[in-house]
């Protein structure tokens, strides 16, 4: 009788972590289908990305574990990851789960086969001296980076280790950076006012930059462990 309750128990345990497994993976609702969202991250393979610089990527220096995209430095030197397809006009989101000292960023718009473009900046403000410098705050957490600073009275951020979403949508010209559900900061690529931030920036002598019309949505690899889930986007 107590073999049997056993070889019960550890099916249910079995069953119990299979479906726990699977509910790990990424998934879109019936809604966000038909809004247009795709997913740009399986939840298990590298599939879909590739290096900045145009090159296939292994995954060195990355790594996958229960449906979440991590940098991970102990794996090697790995590189910054791109998205196969190019984008011009869309909606993009994922979910970020910063550790203590971490320093990342979601760039868009880039360079060719570069990773120079326009950069969600991903960062512990607490502990990552990077956060200190800038101009008003503009390398902290959802700045543009060394170039316009979030609004922080509008700026959420959970505590180290929590999962937070950020959000970019473009269209056209105009481009927002958002935060647990709340927009931080807008710009107007190319406008005036843009290009003098630019001017003022560590950019300053890139020719071409932020003019792409379209390009991939790179994810930075800085060196430090940070961790990526739910990655999405929709065309609009």
């Amino acid at each position: 009788m107590n073999m049997k309750k056993n070889t019960s128990l550890l099916v249910l345990v079995l069953f119990c972590f299979i479906i726990s497994a699977k509910a790990q993976l990424p998934s879109l609702s019936k809604k966000e289908i038909k809004d247009g969202w795709v997913l740009l991250f399986d939840g298990k393979t590298f599939d879909g990305w590739q290096k900045a610089n145009g090159t296939a990527f292994t995954g060195e220096g990355w790594k996958i574990e229960n449906g979440v995209m991590s940098v991970n430095p102990q794996g090697g030197h790995g590189s910054d990851i791109v998205t196969s397809k190019e984008f011009s006009d869309f909606e993009f989101s994922l979910d970020f789960q910063l550790e203590k000292g971490t320093n990342s960023g979601v760039k868009c718009f880039l360079i060719k086969n570069t990773s120079l473009g326009c950069e969600y900046q991903l960062i512990d403000d607490a502990n990552h001296p990077d956060a200190k410098l800038g101009k008003d705050g503009n390398r902290r957490l959802a700045a543009l980076y060394d170039i316009m600073p979030p609004n922080t009275a509008d700026k959420t951020v959970k505590p180290l280790e929590e999962w937070n979403t950020m959000r970019i949508i473009s269209k056209g010209k105009h481009v927002e950076h958002w935060l647990n559900g709340k927009k931080v900061l807008e710009y107007e690529r190319g406008s005036e006012t843009f290009k003098n931030l630019v001017a003022d920036s560590k950019f300053k002598k890139e020719n071409g930059f932020a003019e792409a019309a379209k390009s991939p949505i790179l994810l930075q690899d800085h060196g430090d462990v940070i961790h990526f889930r739910n990655i999405k986007i929709r065309e609009i």
